[in-house]
């Protein structure tokens, strides 16, 4: 494995007689590289958890094929619980301190969102492979940061968009590029989000639980008063901490037209919403986002609409789905949501289902292990969830500014006619836990 002297002295011995100096030259630079190059597919990665319990705890059991080596958490019951299932394997409540440890080949983030980036970045930086849920991070430039190192460090990536690896998806990206419906212009996104914002109120002070290390998973966000409100799943809904409902499902919706249509960076970005509950929280629970995408090659520019909570496209109710996705195109509609589509083709037009030209998946993570081991592509990888990723925060910077349309210029990470969206696209970060 990675720790593994011998294989990496008898792969760079054999590199060298092979004449291959510059690949060696990498490899020494970069450890993981060799130990995978002489690891058998069957052979196990060793693997450590940031997060156990909840969606980490999903993540852990997806992973459980492997050899867990590390798991981390800020709760020492949920610590605990997973420790029981994994004996041999050693414990933190700090991932700095997981990161130290010598004989990982990977590591799967799977915190809140606000502590997404510092692992993520600080793996990669040593050479580890990763998964990390999504929104990949907290921020547009935490986004760019991680993707950056996982293309320096040659890193194997798979942000944790798990829909994607279903054969639903893989129909419908199959019938958009066969051109069933011409060319697409429009899309429409819509989540139903009634009944799942959770509520609650900023608090002068309190008191975490003992079991709990507060500052810990506070980590680079502003320190506040505990309570349970903004604990566990809550955080999802305060700035300081997540990005709202867009930030939770976008990148799973969204995804779909992104691989369908070959989306990158929007040109621009505006976002409307409301807040109609009654509570503190930050986030908006009616929210209207509309993305300009530019040409690519041969295919038009297209304008996607997200909408989530109550507010939704024109007409869409007839389709008796809460949420989904709708691609207009020349020759009809293509509706999707995750495990059914449909297409309404205008009359008199009829299409024939295209070959399957996407393999089944052997399934999201087990996809990211194999890649691990071969040094293979993954589907999600971070260059291609990045970009989506981004897509999706801009447009809670686009709210934050006061529902500002962004004019974006994606090489240099700013909106060109908006200085003050500088203020979302990053965070300041608490002393001793700057990125």
């Amino acid at each position: 494995m990675v720790d593994s002297p011998f294989s990496r002295r008898e792969f760079l011995r054999k590199a060298a007689l092979a004449g291959t100096a510059t690949a060696a030259a990498t490899l020494v630079a970069q450890p993981h590289l060799a130990a995978a190059a002489t690891r058998s597919p069957n052979e196990k990665l060793n693997i450590g958890m940031i997060g156990v319990a909840a969606q980490a705890g999903w993540n852990l059991g997806q992973v459980a094929t492997e050899n867990i080596v590390a798991l981390c958490d800020i709760d020492e019951h949920r610590l605990a619980a997973a420790a029981e299932k994994f004996p041999d394997a050693k414990k933190y409540a700090d991932y700095r301190k997981l990161l130290d440890q010598a004989n990982l080949d990977a590591v799967v983030v799977a915190t809140p969102d606000h502590s997404h980036a510092i692992p993520a970045v600080w793996a990669l930086k040593r050479g580890l492979d990763v998964y990390c849920e999504k929104p990949l991070a907290h921020s547009v430039y935490e986004v760019r940061q991680i993707r950056d190192w996982a293309a320096r460090k040659k890193a194997v990536t798979q942000m944790g968009t798990q829909i994607h690896a279903q054969d639903n998806y893989r129909r419908v990206v199959e019938l958009v590029q066969a051109g069933v419906l011409g060319k697409i212009e429009r899309v429409h996104v819509w989540k139903d989000a009634v009944g799942q914002l959770g509520h609650g109120k900023r608090v002068k002070e309190g008191t975490p639980p003992s079991y709990v290390d507060y500052d810990l998973w506070t980590g680079p966000a502003p320190m506040r008063p505990f309570d349970e409100s903004h604990f566990h799943f809550n955080w999802r809904y305060w700035w300081d901490f997540g990005g709202g409902v867009l930030a939770d499902f976008g990148c799973h919706f969204m995804d779909l037209p992104f691989w369908a249509l070959g989306l990158r960076y929007p040109t621009s970005v505006e976002a409307k919403g409301e807040i109609t509950y009654k509570a503190d929280n930050d986030v908006p629970d009616n929210m209207r986002v509309d993305y300009q995408f530019p040409a690519r090659g041969a295919q038009p520019p297209v304008h996607l609409t997200w909408y989530h909570g109550a507010w939704r496209p024109e007409g869409t109710e007839a389709y008796g789905l809460g949420s989904a996705v709708l691609f207009e195109g020349e020759r009809g509609r293509l509706l999707a949501d995750y495990g059914t589509h449909k297409l309404f083709l205008e009359p008199g037009l009829s299409a024939e289902t295209p070959p399957q030209t996407i393999p089944a998946s052997i399934g999201h993570h087990q996809e990211w292990i194999k890649a691990c081991k071969t040094r293979g592509e993954t589907t999600c990888n971070f260059d291609y969830s990045g970009a989506l990723a981004e897509a999706v925060l801009l447009g809670n910077v686009s709210y934050r500014t006061g529902g500002k349309k962004l004019e974006w210029d994606a090489d240099r990470l700013k909106a060109a006619n908006c200085p003050a969206a500088d203020n979302f696209l990053n965070r300041e970060y608490r002393k001793g836990w700057e990125l």
